[in-house]
């Protein structure tokens, strides 16, 4: 575990190097203590293990990249890369410290101190926060070995870092008291993610959640099936008919604000497990959907983040858990279903589920919930990852405002969104001959229309954006600090977003 100190000494160095420092001319192979390896007494010491690196190691000051310095009387140092000069963002320094703090680990160091670089363009506040996140990262591991506690791995161990900087300890504190909280929404997120459908099934997402939220202050409210179908969630209950477990609808409350009345609904996809219905996905193309409810796993790590935060905005978080599976029971293709709404669907594709789950929950949470702008997040189309791959997120909004908001808050979270075109024609696809829409138009735009689709149970006229993450949320290998498996996208936008004091 990470732990952060103020204004003290002690443990390993680490310094920052720039791609551009020009070690003076060294020897292939300097001997330690040699005149080639010592310092003048004006010389930096950043410059000086820049020297060392350039002669013993092909360090060359790439973001991310380390050298380490080991020392049997003294403290070791480490030299950490951050790119060009001119160039560093808050992305680079999360990344920078995350390869630190492997580096670390990796060498067995328990303390470290850091002088925080001084950067033009980012506040020291920010390179802190930035620098605090990046170390946390490292924290984070999923794993059901049994033999884990065994195994040399290091993430379990202590390791203090001790920070100096040009900043008033107070300001530093507030700051890192935000980063825990969005950290551990991160971490929630990634956790109900990674555990399997044997483990996360409808009841036990909500029973999660009432966990996770409740102690933190969020009010939670589950729906059993008895219940759901009193609210007349028909769309939402046709996909989960094929299923043993029972669905749930779970409703969470924030209320970080209670003089306004304004609140923002996140609808996040709760398919726990899908197998695509009687469209049945490839037995390849079913082992990662226990991941298919990463969207509500988002939405429930983010409220714990605004919580802990304790930030001054009013959220609601709804989501619709259930399992798209096959039985005598389940859902056909050819079907006509309703939805909470009164509009008709014709169902073409059971594999299109999470479409319909989400479109009796952004109904409700605009009809009944009165949401004054929404954001629906999903794992919904593997279009989106033949498009944007695992690096953007996609989104179709019906309100350009409210998405220059959300990316503007994704470049400071350091979380790539990409809008995608909305035009009537693309609306026009959804249109069915023998109900008011389509589940499934076909193979032409398919994250586009699958989004537009959504936005039709819109109760009211309010913001909306939808966001697929199916490439984003969860990842097959690690990825700067990103691990395999989920990711916990997009908690740190929406976090960022909703959090008044990162704006």
């Amino acid at each position: 575990m990470v732990r952060f100190e103020f204004f003290t000494k002690g443990g390993a160095r680490a310094e920052f190097a720039f791609v551009e420092v020009k070690p003076t001319a060294t020897p292939a192979n300097p001997e330690p203590g040699s005149a080639a390896l010592e310092a003048s007494p004006a010389e930096p010491t950043a410059t000086r293990l820049a020297r060392l690196a350039k002669a013993r190691s092909k360090f060359t000051g790439k973001s991310g990249e380390t050298f380490y310095w080991p020392k049997a009387e003294e403290a070791s140092e480490l030299l950490v890369g951050l790119g060009e000069p001119g160039k560093v963002t808050a992305e680079t320094l999360r990344k920078a410290a995350f390869s630190l703090a492997k580096a670390l680990k990796e060498h067995k160091e328990s303390e470290v101190e850091v002088a925080l670089p001084e950067l033009a363009a980012i506040s020291v506040t920010e390179v802190f926060q930035a620098f605090a996140e990046g170390f946390l990262h490292s924290d984070y591991r999923f794993s059901r070995k049994t033999m884990d506690k065994n195994d040399g791995d290091d993430n379990g161990k202590d390791l203090t870092v001790r920070i100096s900087a040009a900043a008033e300890e107070a300001e530093l504190q507030a700051a890192l008291a935000n980063v825990n909280a969005m950290m551990e929404g991160i971490f929630l997120a990634r956790d109900l993610t990674n555990r399997t459908a044997n483990e996360i099934y409808p009841e036990t997402l909500a029973r999660a959640a009432q966990e996770a939220l409740e102690p933190a202050g969020v009010k939670v409210r589950v729906y059993d099936k008895a219940e759901i179908e009193a609210i007349g969630m028909e769309a939402f209950l046709s996909v989960a008919k094929g299923s043993a477990h029972e669905p749930r609808f779970i409703v969470m409350e924030y209320n970080g604000q209670p003089d306004s009345a304004e609140r923002t609904a996140l609808v996040g996809k709760g398919l726990t497990y899908d197998s695509g219905g009687y469209s049945i996905k490839t037995a390849a193309g079913m082992v990662t959907m226990h991941c298919d409810m990463a969207g509500s796993a988002a939405v429930i790590g983010t409220l714990l983040a605004l919580a802990k935060a304790q930030a001054k905005s009013n959220v609601v978080g709804v989501v619709a858990a259930c399992e798209n599976l096959i039985s005598g029971t389940a859902f056909k293709t050819g079907d006509i279903i309703g939805s909470l709404s009164g509009k008709t669907i014709e169902v073409l594709n059971t594999d299109a589920e999470g479409r319909l789950t989400l479109a009796d929950a952004i109904y409700y949470a605009t009809k009944q919930l009165d949401a004054d702008r929404v954001i629906d997040l999903a794992t919904l189309t593997g279009a989106c990852v033949v498009a944007l791959g695992s690096e953007y997120t996609a989104a179709v909004t019906n309100d350009d405002a409210f998405m220059a908001e959300l990316k503007a808050a994704a470049d400071v979270a350091g979380e790539k969104v990409w809008q995608l075109p909305s035009d009537e024609a693309f609306a026009e696809k959804n249109k069915s001959k023998v109900a008011d829409l389509l589940n499934s138009p076909g193979r032409e735009a398919g994250t586009v229309t699958a989004g537009l689709f959504v936005g039709e149970f819109l109760a009211k006229d309010v913001p909306w954006i939808h966001l697929d993450i199916a490439g984003t949320a969860y990842r097959d290998k690690p990825s700067g600090y990103l691990p395999d498996r989920a990711t916990g996208q997009p908690v740190k936008t929406l976090f960022t977003l909703l959090n008044p004091r990162n704006s």
